[in-house]
C-alpha cells in the first residue's frame, strides 16, 4: 500500500536488518533471539515495557503444555523461568510446575535479556502502516512523540498480535468462528490485601485443595460443579453479583507478592468480543472495571481472608484471546491436533488443549472428552511447522502468535504464551537469517535448517 503524501512523515536515516511490530509475548522473544544470531534489531512497542499479555495484560501464571511430563516448549522459555527463579519472580510448586511468575518481574527479565542479546526497543511508539512494493515491506510508518516516521529493515516481523501490519499489508486473514464471533476478551486484576492462609484453609477444607498459600488456584464456572457455586449464588441473590460474573471466575497466587491474587475474570460482556475493534476495546475497559467492583465486594463478603482485601492493580490492556488469522503457506487444522500431525519445518510441539471460551457461553475443553484419536495418548503432541508464520503475498514478514495461520479451533489451542515464545524464538532466527542472507526473504530460509538451530540453542523441536 503506499502511505497518504496528505499526512508527512520524516524518513529516519537508520536501517535494521530486523524490524519488530509489538513487544509482546512472541515479540520481545523474537527479538531476543535475531539479535542474538547477530542482526540488528529493534523492537517497536506501544507500552513502557515489554511481554504484552504476561506484563500489561496481567495473565499468570504460563498455562502448561506437557506431553509424558515433559515441557515442550524450551529454548529461551527456560532462560526467561531461570532468571524470574533466581530474582524470586518465579517459583516451582511441589508438582514440578515451574510456570508461576510475577508479571511486573517479568518486565525487567524481557527488557535485559533483549538488551543483552544486543537488541533494541522504542517504547511508546504505534506502527500506523507499512509500506509495500512489489509484495514486499520496505519500510514501517511508526508515530510516537517524534510524530511521523519512516524506518527501515530487510526483514519483519508482525507481532502486534492481532496480524495489525500483514492486514493493512494486504495479507488474507481468517477473523472469529463461523459466525464472525471471537472468543471472550477479559480485564484481569489482582487483588491486594488478602490472608491467604485463612483463604486457602478455607478453600481446601470447601471442596478445592491447594497446595499451599504460595500456590494457589481456585474457580467457578456455572454447572461445572465447582465449590463456590452455592456462594455465587447466594450473591446473586443478594444483589451482590451479575448471572454473567459465574460465566468465568478464576484465581491464583503470584510469587513476590505474599498477599496478592491475579484473577482470569471477568469476562467481558458478550456483545463486546473483537479486540481489534477499537471501540470493542474501549469499551471492554469501561465493562471490565465495572465487573471487578462487584468481584471485589464478591471477595470482601463471602471468602474469608479477603474482608480488608483492596484493588491491586487493573491490567493496563485488555487480555485479547483471538481476533485476525492469516492466511499463511500453511493453515493448522483440528485435524492436525488430534492426528497429533508432525512436520519436517517444525517449530513448536504443542498438547495444550483446544480451549475455546465462547460468548456463547462457557468454555469448550478438547482435554475435558475422551476418544481413540492420537491426541488423547498421554504422550501425544502435534507440530507447528515454520509455514504457519510465514503469510501470502509478502515476502520478507513473518508473524508468529496468536496470529498465525491456524483454524478457529486450532488457534484456541496454540494461543497461549509458552507456545507464542516457541513462535517467536523461531522467527526471530529465521528474520535474521533472511535478512543476512537472503535480502529479507524469509521463504528462502529452510524449514529443517531452522530446526536443527532451534535445537543447538535447546528448543525443544
Amino acid at each position: 500500500m503506499n502511505f497518504p503524501l496528505s499526512l508527512p512523515y520524516t524518513h529516519l536515516p537508520q536501517r535494521w536488518d530486523v524490524l519488530i511490530a509489538g513487544g509482546g509475548t512472541a515479540g520481545a522473544i523474537a527479538g531476543i533471539a535475531a539479535a542474538r544470531e547477530g542482526a540488528k534489531v529493534l523492537v517497536l512497542e506501544a507500552q513502557g515495557s515489554l511481554g504484552g499479555t504476561g506484563t500489561n495484560a496481567w495473565v499468570t501464571p504460563l498455562m502448561k503444555n506437557v506431553s509424558g511430563g515433559v515441557n515442550l516448549n524450551r529454548g529461551l522459555t527456560d532462560q526467561l523461568k531461570a532468571r524470574l527463579l533466581s530474582r524470586g519472580d518465579g517459583a516451582h510448586d511441589g508438582g514440578g510446575n515451574d510456570n508461576w511468575f510475577n508479571p511486573e518481574g517479568l518486565k525487567y527479565v524481557l527488557e535485559r535479556m533483549l538488551i543483552e542479546a544486543g537488541g533494541e526497543v522504542l517504547y511508546h511508539t504505534n506502527v500506523v502502516a507499512p509500506i509495500v512494493k512489489d509484495e514486499r515491506i520496505t519500510s514501517l510508518v511508526i508515530h510516537n512523540k517524534g510524530s511521523l516516521q519512516a524506518i527501515s529493515a530487510d526483514a519483519f516481523i508482525d507481532a502486534t498480535g492481532d496480524a495489525d501490519v500483514a492486514a493493512a499489508a494486504g495479507v488474507p486473514f481468517h477473523a472469529g468462528d463461523e459466525d464472525g464471533l471471537h472468543q471472550a476478551m477479559s480485564l484481569r486484576f489482582s487483588l491486594a490485601g488478602v490472608d491467604l492462609e485463612r483463604l486457602c484453609a478455607f478453600l481446601t477444607q470447601n471442596g478445592q485443595w491447594q497446595e499451599s498459600p504460595r500456590f494457589m488456584h481456585f474457580w467457578m464456572v456455572w454447572n461445572k460443579k465447582s465449590s463456590l457455586e452455592p456462594l455465587f449464588r447466594q450473591a446473586i441473590s443478594d444483589g451482590v453479583l451479575e448471572e454473567r460474573d459465574g460465566d468465568y471466575f478464576q484465581a491464583f497466587s503470584v510469587p513476590g507478592r505474599a498477599s496478592e491474587l491475579s484473577f482470569n475474570c471477568p469476562r467481558i460482556r458478550a456483545d463486546l468480543n473483537d479486540g481489534a475493534n477499537p471501540w470493542h476495546l474501549s469499551a471492554a475497559q469501561t465493562d471490565g472495571r465495572e465487573s471487578i467492583e462487584r468481584l471485589i465486594n464478591f471477595c470482601r463478603l463471602y471468602l474469608p481472608g479477603c474482608e480488608d482485601a483492596y484493588l491491586g492493580t487493573y491490567a493496563p490492556m485488555v487480555g485479547v484471546r483471538e481476533t485476525r488469522r492469516i492466511v499463511g503457506d500453511y493453515t493448522l487444522t483440528l485435524t492436525d491436533i488430534l492426528e497429533c500431525r508432525k512436520f519436517e519445518d517444525s517449530i513448536c510441539k504443542n498438547h495444550y488443549p483446544v480451549d475455546i471460551h465462547s460468548v456463547k457461553g462457557g468454555a469448550k475443553l478438547l482435554h475435558e472428552r475422551e476418544g481413540t484419536a492420537p491426541y488423547f495418548a498421554a504422550d501425544a503432541y502435534h507440530e507447528i511447522p515454520y509455514r504457519a508464520i510465514v503469510p501470502q503475498g509478502i515476502s520478507n514478514l513473518l508473524v508468529p502468535g496468536r496470529s498465525a495461520s491456524s483454524s478457529f479451533e486450532a488457534q484456541s489451542s496454540i494461543r497461549v504464551q509458552q507456545n507464542c515464545h516457541s513462535m517467536g524464538e523461531a522467527a526471530g532466527v529465521a528474520a535474521a537469517w533472511a535478512a543476512r542472507e537472503y535480502g529479507g526473504d524469509v521463504r528462502r530460509v529452510g524449514g529443517a535448517a531452522l530446526r536443527e538451530r532451534l535445537r543447538e540453542w535447546g528448543a525443544n523441536v
